[in-house]
């Protein structure tokens, strides 16, 4: 280091310590926090109403993108539960007709009309095995699988009447 360099060095530093003692005596932090965590189970209800509120609406509004995105992170956001028992349940559920209460896969129960947002029509079963990561398959009468459809490319799901 040079001697120029070392005068640089002090200056500088003189001058961000002198600043950061001037900042810090003008910001007043607060004593305290109010915080409601007082229990363990004040927490988990808290993580849960989280889940409820916030994360599985936002699952069923997200793109496929998004909810690529967040199953390579999910472990940290939702914990253990693996990603095609919440995340893609909860992106299915926005086409209630997939889903079925204690079910945690794609509904095969009814033929399905899918209708797509570029006026594409399918019809067929939807193939719980085959529809994952926001890819839909459905099983035609012939046996033949058609697909995928991507999660985004849906407008409506209805039952074949």
């Amino acid at each position: 280091m040079t001697d120029s360099d070392e005068q640089l060095s002090q200056y500088f530093g003189q001058r961000s310590n002198r600043l950061f003692h001037k900042i810090a005596n003008t910001i007043q932090i607060p004593p305290t926090i109010p915080f409601d965590m007082q229990t363990f189970q004040n927490l988990v209800d808290s993580r849960r109403q989280w889940i409820d509120s916030t994360l599985i609406p936002w699952c069923k509004e997200a793109s496929r993108k998004d909810l690529l995105l967040a199953e390579h992170e999910w472990q940290d956001l939702a914990g253990r539960p693996a990603p095609e028992m919440t995340l893609w349940k909860w992106a299915w559920e926005r086409f209630p007709i997939l889903s079925h209460t204690g079910l945690n896969a794609i509904n095969e129960t009814n033929c399905v009309v899918v209708q797509c947002v570029d006026g594409r029509i399918a019809t067929g079963y939807p193939d719980a095995v085959r529809s994952q990561a926001g890819l839909l398959f459905l099983t035609i009468e012939s046996g033949e699988t058609m697909g995928p459809i991507t999660i985004d490319e849906i407008e409506q799901i209805e039952v074949d009447a």
